[in-house]
């Protein structure tokens, strides 16, 4: 077990062309002891690369442990055939369609009864230019025709993220805003975002990965590895899961925490030695390997930092919030238990992972 995550990273496997051997891929899989995502990729889908295809098409295990799934927990495996049953040397490569179709919006209109801002840029998640507007976009939308008794609703794109939550939530322009990550409301009930907004079940969980040096691999067994070093983190990025209750690492300086101005700061300081690792999603952390020619320089770690969800929320002033908060939710838990969701996901990542190799 403990093979998968000493290895180099398991995102960027698939795109740089490392594969397992034979597979003969199940459409379901259940959890054995000793098992993890990463070593059911390499058995099922013949490429440990592939765990994050089945973590987005298996909303009840997001939020939890890659390393420690529960025993007996029924996982859906997008096999590249969901037929096939024979063993193959190697799984065929996920073919994204000319036409990429998103899902219809029969309730999406200019005068609506629901008003919704979100920020483009942010792909795959939101992005105006992106297939269908983005993937959470796309499961916005399919939460929101799930809801009881649907309501119209529109979407404003304002690129200035500064501007979504003060004023225009707080001051109830718009009724709801997305996707946010969500603080330790919890452990910091008095957090800007905990105090003034309500928070949604999470649309998708992105995982948080650390990024070093290939040559010079951080060890990541446990949190005690970290001890003592500097990882990187842009400023204006949450860093609230390197400081959350059971951790500290930042107000009990047991770690030090470099914040330049851009992801590809942080990578300029990785490959000068000034920090020991990246922190960044594995959409974001993948994407700015290839973009600065770094795939041969720079692994993910394959042990994730933390498993962090992106919301929709609404703010606490809202005289209807709650009711739109338990609609949008039963709707978001409806679509999560369909086909549906699971196909926006799965074509959103192929398109992505596709692009990032051209």
């Amino acid at each position: 077990m403990r093979r998968a995550w000493a290895q180099l990273a398991v995102s960027t496997a698939a795109v740089l062309g490392w594969a397992g051997t034979a597979v003969a891929c199940a459409p379901s899989h259940v959890v054995g002891p000793g098992e993890t995502l990463f070593s059911i990729a390499e058995e099922q889908l013949g490429d440990l690369s592939r765990w994050s295809l089945i973590f987005y098409n298996n909303p009840d295990i997001q939020g939890g442990s890659l390393l420690e799934l529960p025993v007996g927990t029924v996982l859906a495996i997008p096999c590249p055939d969901a037929t096939a049953s024979t063993p193959v040397a190697k799984p065929e490569p996920v073919v994204v369609p000319e036409t990429f179709t998103p899902d219809p919006t029969p309730l999406l209109q200019d005068e609506a009864e629901l008003r919704l801002i979100t920020a483009s840029n942010y792909a795959p998640f939101t992005d105006l230019d992106w297939p269908g507007q983005g993937m959470l976009t796309e499961l916005v939308n399919a939460a929101l025709e799930e809801t009881p008794n649907p309501l119209t609703y529109s979407i404003t794109w304002e690129n200035d993220w500064s501007k979504h939550l003060f004023p225009m939530l707080d001051s109830k322009e718009f009724d709801m805003g997305f996707p946010w990550y969500k603080p330790d409301c919890a452990g910091n009930p008095t957090h800007e975002r905990c105090a003034n907004f309500h928070f949604s079940e999470p649309l998708v969980d992105l995982v948080i990965l650390l990024f070093s040096r290939s040559d010079a691999l951080l060890p990541f067994e446990s949190d005690a590895d970290l001890m003592g070093k500097t990882l990187c983190r842009p400023a204006g990025y949450f860093t609230h899961d390197l400081d959350r209750a059971d951790r500290q690492w930042l107000s009990q300086g047991l770690i030090t925490l470099a914040q330049p101005d851009s992801p590809d700061a942080c990578f300029e300081m990785l490959m000068a030695g000034e920090v020991d690792a990246v922190a960044l999603n594995e959409f974001l952390g993948v994407q700015k390997m290839f973009e600065l020619g770094l795939t041969d320089k720079v692994a993910p770690l394959s042990r994730p930092l933390s498993v962090e969800g992106l919301h929709v929320l609404i703010s606490k002033k809202h005289w209807r919030g709650t009711a739109h908060l338990y609609r949008f939710n039963a709707g978001l838990a409806k679509l999560k238990q369909t086909d549906r969701y699971n196909e926006i996901v799965s074509r959103h990542l192929a398109l992505f992972w596709d692009q990032i190799k051209q």
